[in-house]
């Protein structure tokens, strides 16, 4: 499993900085600084030194806590709009907007605005929602369409699309519509299971959703299932192998355009068992260009070669001339797994009992560049037809997948002839 060195090395046994903490000499009201950086703290300390009472207010101008109340809701319902789709959060929302909005005529039309802008916003995500549970329960193996409807799934990949490059351009079209959906909250709710702080009592939304993040690692799966269909259904090996040459070009393009989501997808397609295993069809492959990619996104030291693309395409991002150059599609399941190791490899409180703000600094870090990345408009036309076989075609089950690979290449030794009797038998009513 990866975990991030350069971070989770700093850190000791413990879960925290030994040096960083020790040089913490600067402290105020039970707050501790480094290089004017806040480093730990109770939590008691930061809820008085944040919280203003009738005898202390932060900035000491009271007259100006209306626009800063609504400077921060604003930012919130942006940042993280779908903790309002909680009726009591947004039933709170509402109830302060409402006395924010009773002064001033300036502030009624800024609380106009960030409502609308809210709704909006969750509207869309309803909607996105909702056409992806259509997609879900309208899915069938490819198999099944095969045995009913033959002549309706004549199609192929390359039928529908000759060009390996304007196909990895609709992946990527594919790839931002679904990061964009993703809130950030979805990441503390997915590995965030009690209190913030590991306290017993249930937090203020006990069951927030992390369907979004959930259907995009779905996409990964389905994308490679559907790289692993296309090679295993022509019945020529010269077709299957013209097929791998083609998601060969598609997988080098991604890497070009930053997509290394859809990269890896493709990857692991053509190196799931039931492709792989197709000796004679890779035989007629010219496979260098397969190895490079391979290289790329070699697993060994941590991902290292691929940490040093990504980092290369996000340096590339924050110089970009063009909406193209700011492209950077993470990996995603090996952000996930960073994220997760950085959250149980260090302690939430230190020794102490102070908070280890250190952690929720580098856990901010990694989430909001994702943010930034996720924020980036796909600057390639869109073609419908592609996208919607992409997202529609049925695809082959993994029985399904071997079933195709055997009766193209025939079994090699008798633990896959025993398997493809039965798969014969199961799928296909033959003995």
């Amino acid at each position: 499993m990866p975990q991030t060195p350069p971070f989770s090395a700093m850190f000791d046994s413990s879960g925290y900085n030994r040096n960083l903490y020790q040089s913490a000499e600067d402290s105020c009201g039970g707050l501790y600084y480094h290089d004017n950086n806040l480093l730990s703290g109770s939590l008691e300390a930061l809820i008085q030194h944040l919280v203003p009472n009738v005898d202390y207010y932060p900035d000491n101008q009271m007259r100006k806590i209306a626009p800063k109340i609504l400077q921060l809701l604003t930012e919130w319902t942006e940042t993280f709009p779908y903790d309002f789709r909680d009726e009591r959060m947004m039933r709170n929302l509402k109830d302060l907007a409402h006395r924010i909005a009773s002064g001033e005529e300036t502030y009624r039309k800024n609380v106009q605005q960030m409502m609308q802008c809210l709704i909006r916003k969750l509207a869309a995500l309803s909607q996105y929602e909702e056409v992806l549970a259509k997609i879900s329960s309208t899915s069938t193996d490819r198999l099944t369409v095969l045995k009913t409807k033959p002549q309706s799934i004549q199609r192929d990949i390359i039928t529908v699309c000759n060009d390996p490059y304007t196909l990895a351009q609709q992946l990527t079209h594919i790839e931002l519509e679904r990061l964009n959906y993703i809130g950030p909250e979805e990441f503390v709710q997915a590995f965030v299971q009690k209190g913030p702080l590991d306290n017993d009592k249930s937090c203020y939304s006990e069951r927030k959703k992390t369907r979004n993040l959930e259907a995009y690692v779905e996409w990964f799966n389905r994308l490679s299932y559907l790289v692993a269909t296309e090679i295993c259904m022509p019945v020529k090996k010269k077709h299957r192998a013209r097929v791998i040459e083609y998601f060969i070009d598609v997988a080098r393009e991604c890497f070009n355009i930053g997509n290394f989501n859809s990269l890896m997808a493709i990857i692991s397609g053509m190196n799931m068992s039931p492709v792989s295993r197709l000796k004679k069809t890779w035989a007629k492959v010219k496979t260098a260009k397969f190895d490079i990619l391979e290289h790329q996104m070699d697993p060994s030291s941590n991902f290292y070669n691929y940490r040093t693309a990504l980092r290369g395409a996000a340096q590339r991002s924050l110089t970009a001339h063009s909406s193209r150059e700011k492209i950077v599609i993470p990996f995603f399941s090996l952000l996930i797994k960073d994220i997760y190791f950085l959250n149980e490899g260090c302690a939430n409180r230190l020794p102490n009992g102070h908070v280890n703000f250190e952690k929720f600094w580098e856990l901010a870090k990694q989430v909001s560049e994702f943010m930034t990345w996720k924020q980036v408009e796909c600057p390639f036309e869109r073609d419908r037809k592609i996208l919607q076989y992409l997202i529609t075609v049925p695809v082959f089950s993994e029985d399904a997948l071997y079933l195709a690979s055997y009766e193209s290449e025939g079994p090699e030794n008798h633990i896959e002839k025993d398997r493809w009797k039965s798969l014969r038998s199961s799928l296909l009513g033959r003995v």
